[in-house]
């Protein structure tokens, strides 16, 4: 946990610059409301107080019986990390509303204009590592990131800005299969295959689904590699069969994954990520 004063996050510049260069995707949203990712404060009146939170997600690869998977932050078959998180954060909300009476709260998982890597880094004894990611050295990158905005005015916890500890390792960026990482601190979005599997409404083409493994949604590979991480290719059988998937209606995928993070790409898109994949099967 980190508490700071609202301010201009750290890398506000190097976001700003990453969007005129226009490496996001069909991902539009990312370059709207800049106004507000560089001035935190004003997503919530009168705030006086950054809260931000880290929280951990299994190693563990949820997996289908016949050797496909999904990323890491699914946790199949938990609820999505989105309705979960919110209502943990809403726990200290209220109670720092009741330890300083009349204080208002916003909480943020991951769908505020907000700067939430660069809040961690300058709260949280932690660095961004070369593939982008927010790593705890006795952690890794296995995270989480929210944030709890206040106007109450908390003590600050005192915290030194780490030092990037990656030094010459550079597994990230040469285990990318598509390139993506483009150098160190630098992700082109569009080649991304968390973008292409979820984000991307189009279908991947056969060349993507040659990059990408047996992982259908999503992609761990620039943290799997990395030294700060649990490095164990630990598995957990939860996911229905590959042909299953491919026959589900979707009133099945609905009342099955329509409550998961799995619901946020949709059956349609899984089963062209899945056809892209067999191909090369």
């Amino acid at each position: 946990m980190g508490i700071l004063k609202p301010q201009k996050p750290v890398f506000f510049d190097q976001f700003n610059s990453w969007i005129a260069e226009r490496r996001y995707g069909a991902m539009l949203w990312l370059a709207k409301h800049r106004d507000l990712r560089e001035h935190p404060h004003k997503l919530l009146e009168n705030c006086r107080t950054i809260i931000t939170l880290a929280y951990p997600y299994s190693a563990i690869k949820p997996s289908t019986p016949d050797g496909f998977s999904v990323a890491r932050y699914t946790e199949f078959p938990k609820i999505d990390y989105h309705n979960r998180l919110r209502r943990l954060a809403k726990d200290l909300a209220e109670s720092i509303k009741k330890w300083y009476p009349g204080s208002k709260t916003r909480v943020c998982v991951d769908s505020a204009p907000i700067l939430e890597r660069s809040l961690a880094y300058a709260s949280i004894s932690g660095f961004i590592g070369k593939n982008n990611m927010f790593i705890l050295p006795d952690y890794g990158s296995y995270l989480f990131l929210i944030e709890i905005l206040t106007s109450a005015d908390l003590p600050l916890l005192p915290t030194l800005l780490m030092k990037n500890q990656c030094a010459s390792c550079s597994r990230c960026i040469e285990a990318c299969p598509t390139g993506a990482l483009e150098r160190p601190f630098f992700i082109d979005a569009s080649k991304c295959l968390s973008y292409l599997t979820i984000e991307y409404k189009e279908e991947v083409d056969n060349i993507t689904g040659g990059q990408m493994g047996k992982c259908f949604f999503g992609c761990d590979i620039c943290q799997e590699v990395c030294p700060f991480n649990d490095r164990k290719s630990a598995k957990e059988f939860v996911l229905p069969q590959i042909d299953e998937w491919l026959r589900m209606t979707t009133e099945e995928f609905d009342m099955r994954f329509g409550r998961t993070a799995l619901a946020r790409a949709g059956l349609k898109k899984i089963r062209s990520n899945i056809r892209a994949i067999r191909v090369h099967s």
